[in-house]
């Protein structure tokens, strides 16, 4: 499979994360493993289409997809060659660019038409091959015209979420109470409503999503990577890893060119 990540333009840079690329000829099936990572998508499959395992049932998908926020890890396979475009957002912003509440959405990989049809004009006009600079600007051009002004919550959440960030989600909900002005209920609300999970998972998440990018930066313990990305012991680092990846870390193939590293690795 062959990976690549486009930025977006910089007018679009608070609301998406990037653009991403995989394809490969290959129509030899393989089931591949996605983690949670925080950010929800639009994927479309521009060759044949994928079969998913989100709940204990294999279903084949629709071109067009959206998924939302993700607590654990799930199952995809192909069914012939693969050619996908992603759109990775931010996390709160669908919520914004499609008036939608998140939490609707949790655990859900649904077809994209259900959920939006403003880019239909690009994915029926795709030709394979694909020329990727090409269809990210498109994306750019369409994305820019759902750009809204913020909400007073939605500044509230996205400055919740800055933080989480700039702590690698080593926070505690008082802090992110204390930081947006509001109460716990109030907070765990909106979090519901703009991102479609707790502030506390949420940050789960983004500190088991730091343990990739340590692993790629340099060579440590096990008991350094969890010391350094906030877990208070061994036990817990591996619990937390078993819950949104189904293994032990000692286990996971970290440097393997798979689906779910290239979405974790954030470089």
């Amino acid at each position: 499979m062959n990976y690549q990540r486009i930025e977006p333009n910089v007018k679009l840079n608070p609301w998406v994360d990037c653009y991403w690329f995989a394809d490969s000829d290959s129509s030899i099936r393989e089931k591949k493993k996605i983690i949670p990572d925080g950010f929800p998508e639009i994927i479309f499959h521009y060759r044949d289409p994928y079969r998913i395992n989100i709940s204990g049932k294999w279903q084949q998908q629709s071109k067009g997809l959206f998924a939302g926020q993700i607590r654990k890890f799930f199952y995809l396979e192909n069914t012939g060659a693969s050619g996908m475009i992603g759109i990775k957002f931010k996390p709160a912003t669908p919520a914004l660019f499609f008036d939608v509440n998140m939490i609707e959405y949790t655990d859900q990989v649904i077809p994209l038409r259900q959920f939006t049809n403003v880019f239909d004009p690009i994915f029926t006009s795709i030709s394979d091959p694909l020329n990727f600079e090409v269809v990210a600007k498109s994306l750019d051009y369409q994305l820019e015209s759902l750009i809204r002004p913020e909400t007073e919550d939605l500044i509230k959440v996205n400055r919740c979420l800055n933080l989480i960030f700039s702590r690698k989600g080593n926070i505690d909900v008082r802090e992110l109470q204390e930081h947006a002005i509001v109460t716990e209920r109030q907070l765990q609300r909106l979090f519901n409503k703009y991102v479609g999970l707790p502030p506390k998972f949420y940050c789960r998440i983004v500190r088991f999503s730091h343990i990739f990018n340590l692993m790629e930066q340099r060579d440590a313990s096990w008991v350094e990577i969890a010391l350094e990305s906030g877990y208070y012991d061994q036990s817990h680092f591996i619990r937390n890893f078993k819950t949104f990846t189904g293994e032990d870390p000692s286990a996971y193939l970290f440097e393997e060119e798979t689906l779910a590293n290239f979405f974790m690795k954030r470089t």
